[in-house]
């Protein structure tokens, strides 16, 4: 029977938790027990006035100071217990017990000498209603689990005795189990102490017994035990513990022939859970994982010292702790999650089909095929500034990776991102990949209807206005122009800007809505470079709010955000920075093309204030007669109106930031429209300002909707419905002449031909990008344009702006250039030998741009009448696309990229691929993630309340 017991109490001041406070409350409960303590040591690790104040006006028999990066484990080794001890309780400074704990521990170490020690209830100090921890057991792989851990005390455990193991705070151990099973194990970093000690004890021939009826009150300041998860370094200290605990238990038990491959298991199982905490929207476990990972693979002599430990008491089998381990269907009974109560549900129904969201979507479509018949018979799209895809995947995704460009002799730079926006869409249909395009194109109208549709249930509950969110969406005039003048880039941002607001607008409160709107973000930047800035102002806006109204939780989050994007175009910005011509970066990507667009003048600026990017006011100017053509703009006022009343709403801050969104939207288009930065052989391309009018539009139809959901007194809500006539009428009167562009033949867009090359390169490049094509087209200003185009056509996703936007020559440049005017002029070079050498095949002489000037027409019967001479050159034949010629006798391989190239395209395209990895592990919902998503309304706003 312990008849006298010693207390070790440990003490860690840190600056941040009031521990003078806890020591002298805890030295108070000491002194209270009814059944008095017999010796008592402090062990104070790291001075602090307040608390050695306290340890000295104490009744302590000895204080002891360690530094204050003595751990817990280490601090209780100083506190030697006394002789005369019979028990020894283990305390910590937050640790307070009721006045009849330490009686009722001692009570149950009598009842049986079989018992190692006794473990009390730990409850919250401030709510003893809930406990903390009554009871520790373990799983088959080490994974430590509490038995009672957060639950209600309702008395529900007050019969349990038995346990594997139990926290380390409180426990009142025999003096002698003390001293044989060698106090608490370093290696465990401060992590189920308690638990380690009873599985030790147990193999000793011992048990460890629960004493449910003394009660401990704990801060959970982590001196002893584990840290309250109220920070992220405590989460962080937690995770790390833990899982250094786990990995150290499972090197410790393990047979000894098994050792070496638990530890041989520990970097591919750090994966393995990098790979699941990202799927359970865990990011902030990984670095502790890997931290635990690292730590648990040099303290081999820590795990050596605890098994030599097991062998020197060891009395029993690991047989005799299987029954007191959890199994699986346990562990998923007492961790799984509880049903949501009906009266909890938060999230209303999204009524896709109910609020005639379907419908919507079925009328686009039908609208679609209506307005672009024409494209069901076509196997391309051309015109404008589309091209053909690649004939083969393998080839879409070559031109998406660093390496050697589609252009020039021997390019080697990284690809636009927008090649793999391309290369995911030609993968869609992989035996003819410039099918997708058409396959986009028919179904652009329904998708744009459903991204609005879906962007609008941000905004509002109201089936009728997610209708207009989805139908003004659609019917955008920047949208349907680019749908006739063909700008793909153009297409595909505004198909995912709503979609970017519906996973961004939520993106603070949820890793699944930061993993897809991450994506999405890369994805708009690849295909609209010129919204980087817009973009950002509003990213940064976002963190700035979140930091001042929710002290930055989901901070995070949004940091995560630029994450994929900026991996994917640090390749590019690189290399914009090494040439010295960083505003490339904001180049359109995909064809350079000049083609109708307003002027950078006021008249041009008004029409994009009204969000029409095109002189000919969307269209009518083709219908009618242009000067009367000035009530176009008038049709979106209404739209406008509702937007700008948005503040004035009870929903204010959303009206605001919406604003904000429409504003930086019209100011990137504004300044868009005045910029060249890349040239279309001798004509410099104005930047388009369609994806600055589609942010644009966005923010408006984002303001009119919150307008229209909350703007509107009881006694005037009749209103709305005239509201909502007016301006889905106005819509869709200005967009009659996109829709009816094609079938009045006004269109850009036509069926274009498989390839820009003539059929017999076509056919021989299809499947290899390596035949080379040397191509000359006179300028009707004077002069011959040259370019060396390899594989069988030039294509979308070859398309590359540091091409296309270099203002000065490169060497390759200066040869090709060389090798033009050999060709064209009565030089002695052997310029075809050289072109052979270089891997090009055919020399092609295309005709000029209509409308073609007299000095055109005869540089090219000039240029033709000399390449005609060349010997080495066979004439093929006159084409559609030229005059084409090809070279006889050997033709060289086309040169590879230096091995240090292709050694960076590994690199990068790892990078990218993980970082896209990761973002889509964080994106897929979990149960448990739709669980939460439940509790959260799906309308943002503080309108809402929706971070309570």
């Amino acid at each position: 029977m312990p008849a006298r017991v010693h207390a070790l109490l440990v003490a860690r001041p840190d600056g941040r938790t009031p521990a003078a406070h806890h020591l002298r409350r805890t030295v108070a409960a000491l002194a209270a027990q009814t059944r008095p303590i017999d010796f008592l040591t402090i062990v104070l690790c790291g001075p602090e006035p307040g608390v050695v104040d306290v340890a000295k006006e104490s009744q302590a028999t000895l204080v002891v100071e360690a530094p204050a990066s003595t751990s817990f484990a280490d601090a209780v080794k100083l506190a030697i217990p006394s002789k005369d001890a019979d028990a020894v309780w283990v305390l910590a400074q937050d640790t307070t017990p009721d006045p009849d704990a330490l009686a009722r521990l001692v009570g149950r170490l009598e009842l049986s000498p079989s018992v190692a020690f006794a473990a009390p209830k730990l409850v919250r100090s401030d709510d003893r209603a809930e406990i903390v921890s009554l009871g520790t057991t373990m799983t088959r792989y080490g994974r430590a689990v509490g038995i009672a851990d957060d639950e209600l005390d309702q008395g529900q455990h007050d019969g349990r005795e038995d346990a594997l193991g139990a926290d380390v705070r409180g426990i009142l151990v025999r003096a002698d189990a003390w001293s044989r099973l060698g106090r608490l194990d370093r290696g465990l970093r401060g992590a189920d102490e308690g638990l380690d000690l009873g599985v030790r004890a147990r193999l000793g021939g011992a048990r460890v017994s629960l004493a449910p009826s003394a009660v401990v009150s704990v801060s959970g300041d982590g001196v002893a035990g584990l840290p309250v998860p109220v920070t992220a370094a405590h989460r962080r200290r937690r995770a790390f513990a833990s899982r250094t605990a786990q990995l150290h238990r499972r090197l410790v038990y393990a047979q000894a022939w098994a050792v070496p491959l638990h530890w041989l298991s520990i970097l591919p199982l750090a994966l393995a859970r990098t790979v699941a905490h990202l799927f359970r929207k865990q990011p902030g476990r990984i670095m502790p994982e890997w931290a635990a990972a690292v730590v648990a693979l040099i303290q081999v002599l820590a795990v050596a010292r605890a098994r030599r430990g097991i062998r020197q008491t060891k009395a029993a089998p690991w047989s005799q702790i299987a029954p007191l381990r959890m199994t699986a269907t346990q562990l998923r009974s007492r961790l799984g999650d509880a049903p949501v109560e009906p009266t909890a549900r938060v999230r209303s129904e999204l009524r896709f089909f109910a609020g005639g969201g379907a419908w919507l979507v079925l009328a686009a479509l039908v609208l679609s095929v209506i307005a672009f018949t024409p494209l069901l018979a076509w196997s391309v799209i051309g015109g404008g500034g589309m091209q053909p895809l690649r004939g083969t995947v393998g080839l879409l995704w070559t031109d998406a990776a660093y390496g050697l460009r589609a252009f020039g002799l021997e390019t080697v730079g990284p690809a636009d991102p927008f090649a793999i926006i391309v290369a995911v869409i030609g993968s869609a249909w992989p035996l003819e990949p410039s099918r997708a395009l058409i396959v986009l194109w028919l179904f652009a109208l329904p998708l744009a209807a459903l991204g609005g549709w879906f962007a609008a249930t941000r905004v509002t509950e109201r089936s009728s206005l997610r209708l207009v969110g989805g139908t003004v969406w659609a019917l955008a005039p920047t949208f349907l122009i680019a749908l006739t003048q063909g700008r793909p880039a153009a297409v595909i941002a505004h198909l995912l800007l709503p979609w970017l607001f519906y996973a961004g607008s939520v993106a603070h409160r949820s890793w699944s809505g930061a993993g897809g709107a991450s994506l999405l973000l890369a994805a708009v930047i690849a295909c609209a470079p010129s919204l980087a800035p817009a973009l950002t102002v509003i990213w940064v806006a976002m963190l700035v709010v979140i930091v001042a109204t929710r002290a930055g939780r989901g901070s995070a989050r949004l940091v995560w955000l630029v994450v994929p994007s900026a991996v994917m175009a640090a390749p590019l910005v690189w290399h914009a920075i090494r040439s010295g011509n960083v505003w490339a970066l904001l180049a359109d990507p995909g064809v350079t093309w000049a083609g109708p667009q307003v002027a950078a003048d006021a008249v041009g600026r008004g029409l994009l204030a009204a969000g029409i990017p095109t002189a000919d006011v969307a269209g009518w100017a083709t219908i009618l007669p242009p000067e009367t053509t000035w009530w176009v703009p008038l049709l979106i006022a209404p739209l406008a109106l509702l937007a700008l009343i948005a503040p004035l709403t009870q929903r204010w801050a959303s009206g605001v930031a919406l604003l904000v969104v429409a504003a930086v939207g019209i100011a990137t288009a504004f300044a868009a429209v005045g910029v060249s930065l890349a040239f279309d052989e001798s004509l410099a391309v104005p930047l388009w300002p369609g994806p600055g009018l589609s942010l644009a539009w966005l923010g408006v139809l984002g303001g009119a909707l919150v307008t229209l959901d909350a703007g509107l007194a009881p006694k005037v809500r009749a209103a709305r419905g005239i509201a909502v006539a007016v301006v889905s009428l106005g819509v869709l009167v200005l967009a009659v002449p996109s829709l009816t562009a094609v079938a009045r033949d006004t269109a850009e867009i036509s069926g274009g031909p498989a390839s820009t090359l003539p059929a017999y390169v076509a056919a021989l490049g299809a499947g290899d990008g390596n035949v080379g094509t040397f191509v000359l087209t006179p300028q009707n200003e004077g002069g011959v344009s040259a370019r060396v185009v390899w594989g069988g056509s030039e294509t979308l996703g070859a398309q590359s702006t540091i091409v296309a936007t270099r203002t000065t020559a490169t060497p390759q440049d200066d040869e090709v250039a060389r090798l033009a005017a050999g060709l064209v002029g009565d030089s002695a070079d052997d310029v075809v030998a050289t072109l052979a050498a270089d891997g090009v095949s055919f020399v092609l002489l295309e005709q000029a741009a209509e409308p073609v000037s007299g000095a055109a027409r005869s540089f090219g019967l000039t240029a033709e009448a000399a390449i005609d001479q060349r010997d080495g050159l066979e004439p093929v034949g006159e084409t559609a696309r030229g005059i084409l010629w090809r070279i006889n006798g050997e033709v060289s391989a086309r040169a590879a990229a230096a091995p240090s190239a292709q050694h960076m395209s590994g690199l990068i395209s790892a990078a990218q691929i993980g970082v896209t990895l990761i973002a889509l592990l964080l994106a897929v919902p979990t149960s448990t993630s739709r669980l939460e998503a439940r509790r959260i309304p799906r309308v943002v706003g503080p309108h809402w309340e929706e971070g309570r």
